[in-house]
């Protein structure tokens, strides 16, 4: 969607939830000296500061990383992301799942990832510049699916949609299932919300049918603000790797232990 810019909502709950599982399941990808490909259909501008205009105007990162930071050892592969983002960029840099992706992957690994808007498209590609990294100005579904199955055919898919198109809902279990058929060793890891009206709720109900064996992990916190409709963060991942579903037990230990909004 070309109207939403994830600066205003870098570093909020969400992100930790997502940014951790990924940092998480590449981490155990790159135990192998095998090279990977990584994949993602919406990848944003990839660098944000949180002391900027947008970061400041929600609030969302200081309720997000700024309080859940300390959840996660120095050796967490989401610590060293993190670190290494920030040694590079500065202490109020946040980095968005491509630059998670790329501090963790190797220059044997190949990145391909789609940015529609603009703006995040120019900004994409000044914060990742690499031989191994190709950045697409495409439709990031469009640009999976003429992908996969990559080369090297070992990898990681992100989807990571702004869901402000409504449809996406009702269109993503057959995609996935479709790309899941194509590449059926790729870890597919889908991110949705959790709102208020749970339009989510259906298309759960038909990946699980796609995919029985696929990890569900969803976590609950307190709306940033009044009148938001997120409450939660859910995850849907396609042959999930070994001790993900561990690290995410815990991570949920954490979000429920999560004081209310302004206590």
């Amino acid at each position: 969607m070309l109207s939403y810019q994830h600066a205003y909502h870098a570093g909020n709950l969400a992100d930790v939830h997502k940014h951790a599982a990924l940092a998480v399941a590449l981490d155990y990808l790159t135990r192998k000296r095998k090279p990977l490909s990584y994949i993602e259909t919406h990848a944003g501008r990839g660098l944000y500061d949180l002391t900027g205009a947008e970061a400041q105007k929600t609030g969302e990162a200081a309720q997000g990383i700024a309080r859940a930071e300390a959840w996660f050892g120095p050796d967490h592969p989401y610590t060293r992301a993190l670190h290494g983002v920030r040694a590079a960029h500065g202490p109020q840099a946040y980095p968005g799942s491509p630059l998670i992706a790329q501090s963790l992957l190797r220059d044997t690994d190949r990145l391909h990832l789609a940015e529609l808007h603009p703006q995040e498209h120019a900004a994409l590609r000044d914060a990742l510049r690499a031989p191994n990294v190709s950045i697409h100005r495409q439709d990031g579904f469009a640009l999976a699916h003429s992908l996969c199955p990559p080369e090297p055919r070992r990898g990681l898919l992100l989807v990571d949609p702004s869901w402000e198109i409504k449809s996406d809902y009702a269109t993503l279990p057959k995609w996935l299932a479709g790309i899941g058929r194509k590449w059926n060793v790729g870890v597919l890891m889908l991110w949705y919300p959790l709102l208020t009206d749970a339009p989510h709720a259906p298309m759960l109900t038909a990946l699980q049918a796609a995919f029985p064996e696929g990890l569900r992990h969803e976590v609950r916190f307190p709306p940033a603000r009044d009148g938001h409709r997120m409450i939660g963060s859910g995850l849907f991942v396609v042959n999930p790797p070994w001790g993900l579903a561990d690290s995410l037990a815990d991570l949920s230990s954490r979000f429920a232990a999560l004081p209310a909004r302004g206590s």
